[in-house]
């Protein structure tokens, strides 16, 4: 009651005060040198005579009126190193003139609110954001309605889809206003579609599947009524030769709401990664490894898959990650065999191989790391044979990893492999029965979002991506049951270098025999225990 009736207070009469800055933070942040270098390295590659918007993310309701912690757009950080809701990004190809000063980037965001600090925390405000990012032209929000912006003087309005989950709150300085001022202000059509304008960007940035998405719409065009009076569809799923293509794709590109150069231009900025991330990643991906490593050492049979997990959570933790890149996958036996198994619920992890698919995310910089090791510590044969062919074939696929390869390959190279070796185990009898077993890709971008941003034709310098081999045999499958439930997967991050690659999460133990000696080797946490709770069995 009494919380009840102080939240009333301050509603109606609002807090005297603002709370102090805090101190005592870690100094490994990126830089604002870094992120005003991103902002002029985007302008460079903007179409002419063009304006960007870059939208905050909304928050979301975890119950009631929790929500969850919050997590900044990835590319609304990139670009300022602003970590707060309600806020947009307008950045302009040519300078902007006003009163004889220039300008050619504006920041809104949300103002200081005592009464709101004192329950949410800290915000910068403008006078924040200028100190501590570095920007020059910030305003509070609430300006941005009757901000002059001449949208109509644009050639191209380059913007981030729109957030599809905006609660449209009473501040008329939130996110949802936001986006329906922007709209107003740029005179988007009345029947603008998100869903529609995303799919259209999709067509263009991954145009070299093009004809998977000719199939795709077709089919969809059969169960969705919208997509059957949608002109540019209609168009697309007739297009017949490579000429009728291209003229296509370059009429898409043409279109003056643009989703799709503004996704083209991150995917190559943050498909890259300079040395300022780096420094943070190798950290995301060196605490992440030796959390497996831990993990491995303290494992045992009578453990949970919730245990596993909080053991690998707390080495994050005890090196100042902040969150998980991702949901932690913990999965014995059969569960290693569900691809984003979250449930983690097993009481006892048995005799059983666990996967282990958890990372950390430091500073933004989510690592990718999965580990698979038998809980006694000793691999079966059945489950040592599984491992060691995932583990060849994550071999072959590091030999081709260098400049110019094309991405496609290191997916080839993995199912060519598995497949030779589980026709030769008699699993399957044919190559194309491989998917059966081995049903995902093989490599993704790493970064700010653990499917990170990122061109999918080559390998370049400064990339960094996942190599992530897996099988997966399901209880009931058609083969011997001696191999039913054995999920393996051995995922490791690298980096891209001048001839080759380097090897990230070389901390965490990979071979079948250097997991089996480590296993050996318990941690401080191996054997822990906590009092039983009161009415416990």
């Amino acid at each position: 009651m009494k919380i009840i009736i102080a939240w009333l207070a301050l509603l109606l009469f609002g807090s005297p005060c603002f709370l102090v800055a805090q101190g005592d933070l870690p100094s490994d942040y990126l830089s604002p040198e870094f992120h005003a270098g991103r902002r002029e390295a985007f302008r460079a590659m903007m179409p002419e005579h063009s304006v960007a918007l870059i939208f905050s993310y909304s928050t979301r309701t975890f119950s009631q009126d929790v929500d969850y912690v919050y997590h900044p757009n990835p590319d609304l950080y990139y670009l300022t190193g602003y970590k707060e809701p309600n806020a947009v990004l307008v950045l302009f190809k040519d300078d902007q003139h006003d009163k004889g000063s220039s300008y050619h980037e504006i920041f809104f965001v949300q103002k200081r609110d005592s009464s709101e600090e004192q329950w949410t925390g800290r915000r910068l405000g403008v006078a924040g954001v200028q100190s501590t990012l570095g920007i020059k032209n910030v305003f509070e929000g609430k300006t941005f309605k009757s901000f002059p912006i001449d949208f109509s003087a644009q050639q191209k309005i380059l913007f981030s889809p729109f957030p599809s989950d905006v609660k449209d709150e009473r501040d008329t300085a939130g996110l949802f206003d936001l986006v329906q001022q922007f709209k107003v202000k740029a005179g988007f059509p009345a029947d603008y579609d998100p869903e529609l304008a995303s799919m259209q960007t999709n067509v263009v940035v991954y145009s070299k599947y093009f004809k998977d998405m000719q199939g795709y719409l077709k089919e969809a065009m059969a169960t969705n009524e919208k997509y059957k009076n949608v002109a540019w569809i209609n168009e697309m799923i007739n297009v017949k030769d490579s000429t009728e293509q291209v003229r296509f794709l370059d009429k898409l590109k043409k279109i003056r709401y643009d989703n799709y150069d503004f996704a083209g231009i991150l995917n190559k900025l943050r498909g890259i990664k300079t040395d300022d991330e780096m420094k943070l990643l190798r950290k995301a991906v060196q605490i992440s490894s030796i959390a497996h490593k831990v993990a491995m050492q303290t494992m045992n049979p009578d453990m949970s898959e919730r245990e596993i997990q909080g053991v690998q959570e707390f080495v994050h933790k005890k090196y100042g990650a902040e969150e998980v890149g991702y949901g932690s996958i913990v999965g014995a036996g059969p569960n290693g065999c569900i691809l984003h198994y979250e449930n983690n619920d097993r009481l006892h992890v048995g005799n059983q191989l666990v996967l282990m698919d958890v990372a950390a995310e430091y500073h933004g910089y989510s690592a990718d790391v999965t580990r698979t090791a038998p809980a006694n510590g000793k691999f079966s044969p059945e489950q040592k044979t599984i491992y060691d062919i995932v583990y060849e074939a994550q071999e072959d696929i590091f030999k081709i990893c260098r400049p110019g390869i094309p991405t496609d390959s290191l997916q080839q190279t993995a199912r060519a492999h598995i497949a030779k070796a589980l026709i030769k185990l008699g699993i399957i009898t044919k190559t194309n029965e491989v998917d059966t077993y081995y049903p995902h890709g093989c490599s993704h971008h790493l970064g700010l979002d653990v499917h990170d941003r990122g061109d999918y034709d080559t390998l370049t310098k400064g990339m960094v991506i996942t190599v992530e081999p897996g099988i997966y045999i399901r209880e009931g499958s058609a083969c011997d049951k001696k191999w039913w439930g054995i999920g393996v997967r051995i995922e490791d991050d690298i980096l891209i270098t001048n001839t080759g690659y380097e090897l990230l999460s070389y901390l965490a133990p990979r071979k079948s025999e250097d997991v089996e000696k480590v296993m050996t080797n318990k941690s401080a946490l191996h054997g822990f225990e906590v009092p039983v709770l009161p009415g416990s069995k």
